[in-house]
């Protein structure tokens, strides 16, 4: 007796179907076996994908675990270009059998993924930090120069001291050797997890900072200098959390 559409559909949902049932499925002329088993075979192609794109993002590390450089940690920042808000920098040391092949660049991600990737790499990771840098200090010494502190503010916060850092584009003044990798997020893990741990925690804080200033829309643009935010500042002038050096902000104050 043949399986019906509903309960083929079932036994689909798993990614490992015996090769004996898919050329049984692949002789069924019926339209919605075939639509179901076309549907099989585009996730799994996209998860074969998906695992090739993370096998290759981990050729930094492995080279540097080959090599035995064991503690190799990852770091990068969100919030530079933003008009309102902190940079926040992380810090995050993989371990050798990590294996959640969806993490990527932070901004290739959807809110929702970032969300649920953000515990799966807590839950993983071998160390995780975070470095902090507020408006005031962006300030003071330029956005490179904090960006810069934030990262060894995030480095030096580790419990387990990395051997080798890779970075994303930059040079952190600490006394660890370091990779400096343009678009570093799309190329290593370890700078991947440690962009979707920044982006997470710097956009929480941002939402908090829209019920405390309300009228920017920062819980959306997350202090970028969008429509909605630029007209805020017209109308309600520059708050405490801006970056006064920053332009358009300096006609705000």
């Amino acid at each position: 007796m043949k399986m019906t559409i509903s309960e083929i559909k079932k036994l689909l949902k798993s990614n490992e179907v015996e090769p004996a049932v898919l050329e049984e499925l692949a002789q069924d002329t019926r339209k919605g076996v075939q639509q179901a088993l076309k549907s099989y075979q585009n996730r799994l192609l996209k998860q074969q994908q998906l695992k090739q794109a993370f096998d290759k993002r981990f050729n930094y590390e492995r080279q540097l675990w080959q090599d035995n450089v064991k503690q190799v940690a990852g770091v990068d920042e969100v919030g530079r270009g933003p008009l309102a808000g902190p940079v926040v920098c992380a810090a995050v040391i993989l371990p050798h059998d990590f294996n959640v092949i969806e993490v990527n660049d932070s901004k290739q991600l959807s809110l929702e993924k970032r969300e649920s990737l953000f515990y799966q790499i807590l839950d993983q990771a071998i160390d995780v930090s975070v470095g902090i840098k507020s408006e005031q200090v962006i300030d003071e010494v330029n956005i490179y120069q904090a960006t810069r502190l934030a990262m060894k503010d995030a480095v030096l916060s580790l419990k387990q001291v990395p051997d080798h850092l890779l970075v994303d584009a930059m040079v952190i003044p600490v006394d660890v050797p370091q990779t400096k990798l343009i678009k570093g997020d799309a190329k290593s893990n370890s700078i991947a997890a440690a962009s979707i741990i920044a982006k997470v925690i710097r956009d929480r804080l941002m939402i908090t900072y829209d019920q405390v200033y309300p009228g920017y829309d920062f819980s959306h643009n997350a202090g970028y200098g969008t429509q909605k935010h630029l007209t805020g500042l017209k109308r309600l002038g520059a708050t405490p959390i801006h970056r006064k050096t920053f332009s358009p902000v300096m006609q705000y104050l």
